[in-house]
């Protein structure tokens, strides 16, 4: 017998517009607690404007949403409570020490942290007292990372977390993903990369111009356009060209 599972996250008919100008029209979606749900879609498509109402830093036009049973309009403050966004570069201090910065994030959210703790968890303890604009790419998203996780939240908001990496980086970043998903905390995320989907995500909704034009898990998506009589044109190797790269320089972490 199937356990049913939980709905942590219910958009119901959600919409944004700009004065002639609608961004995200009509999408409804459940979030089931402990997946990892990836949000798919070219540049404008609504990917991010959806991900920042659901992290109540935009507002919404039209339509219903629940954040684990709490309504995003009346209870804002509950829901960020709850949540970890992970921010951009420019939503840290550059010269701060990474020790200072947890600091900093573990007072606004009022919480007490072990933070060398917190840094070992992305592989970081070691430069616990660098200052954050001495940071490679990959550590800087590490570190992003990291920060998600302060308040130990039920849901964590990933956008696009990979961008710009090296394949060992982008590796052992979905390893981290995955370890926090398995931990108990829903993920949702955006990403231009399909394989990173394909790998990580329990189900994915493809978005265009503001609707979804699919939702589904990623082998079901798969299989029904392989049904459908597509074929590609190069035959599908057991490896590609990353896992030859992979194999030849190591998976480690590399902070050069």
């Amino acid at each position: 017998m199937s356990l049913e599972k939980k709905t942590i996250i219910s958009v119901q008919n959600l919409v944004k517009s700009y004065e002639d100008f609608t961004a995200v029209n009509g999408i409804s979606f459940e979030v089931y607690e402990g997946e990892i749900f990836g949000l798919l879609g070219p540049n404008g498509a609504g990917k991010t404007t959806t991900l920042e109402i659901l992290e109540t830093l935009r507002q919404k036009s039209g339509g219903d949403i629940k954040i684990d049973g709490l309504d995003v309009d009346k209870n804002q403050n509950e829901i960020k409570k709850i949540i970890g966004v992970q921010l951009q570069a420019a939503g840290y201090y550059p010269s701060l020490k990474l020790l200072e910065l947890l600091d900093l994030f573990s007072g606004l959210y009022n919480v007490a942290i072990d933070k060398m703790k917190m840094l070992a968890l992305v592989g970081l303890e070691d430069k616990a007292k660098s200052k954050y604009k001495d940071l490679s790419g990959g550590q800087k998203q590490r570190f992003s990372l990291c920060t998600t996780l302060i308040n130990n939240p039920k849901i964590i908001f990933l956008d696009e977390p990979t961008t710009g990496l090296d394949p060992q980086s982008r590796r052992n970043l979905w390893e981290l993903i995955r370890q926090i998903r398995d931990k108990g905390t829903t993920v949702v995320i955006t990403t231009h990369y399909m394989d990173e989907a394909e790998e990580l995500c329990d189900r994915v909704a493809v978005m265009e111009a503001g609707k979804f034009i699919a939702l589904n898990t990623p082998d079901n998506l798969i299989d029904d356009l392989v049904a459908k009589g597509f074929e590609r044109k190069k035959e599908v190797k057991k490896a590609n060209l990353e896992d030859v790269f992979l194999h030849l320089t190591g998976k480690e972490w590399r902070d050069a």
